[in-house]
């Protein structure tokens, strides 16, 4: 058998990438339209921060309790004393049961275990405390 002692190079192989960098961009593109931006109601909370806090998803139904002391379901304002019979009328809405009670931290500790008792009799299943991450 004999064999070839020429120096004969062989071309090297190339991948064109274009086309890879094209399917890219459009992934990239839509995920960018189709994410979805969620805008939190209009009041002014100071929440308290936490480092082991953990991301939950945005909920559609949130509770919040600001430094006066009022209570809000979503961008409504709602009187402690109506608080179980609003949520029993929503809760129908929350697909999951979740409820998000994002309070000031300035409030007062007995008003919290308030609320967060009204919101377990009138029927909600999960309630999630909103903190903010601590920074460092």
């Amino acid at each position: 058998m004999k064999f070839k002692t020429g120096t004969k190079r062989r071309g090297r192989a190339l991948i064109n990438i274009t086309s890879l960098i094209d399917v890219l961009f459009l992934l990239l593109i839509f995920f960018m339209v189709s994410s979805t931006f969620l805008e939190q109601p209009g009041i002014q909370l100071d929440l308290p921060q936490a480092e082991s806090a953990v991301l939950v998803e945005e909920k559609k139904f949130t509770l919040f309790i600001n430094k006066e002391g009022k209570l809000f379901l979503n961008d409504k304002e709602i009187a402690l004393k109506d608080l179980e019979v609003r949520i029993r009328e929503v809760l129908p809405e929350m697909k999951d049961g979740t409820l998000i009670l994002k309070a000031d931290k300035d409030i007062s500790y007995g008003l919290v275990v308030e609320v967060m008792d009204g919101v377990k009799k009138s029927g909600v299943k999960r309630l999630v405390i909103g903190t903010r991450l601590k920074q460092r």
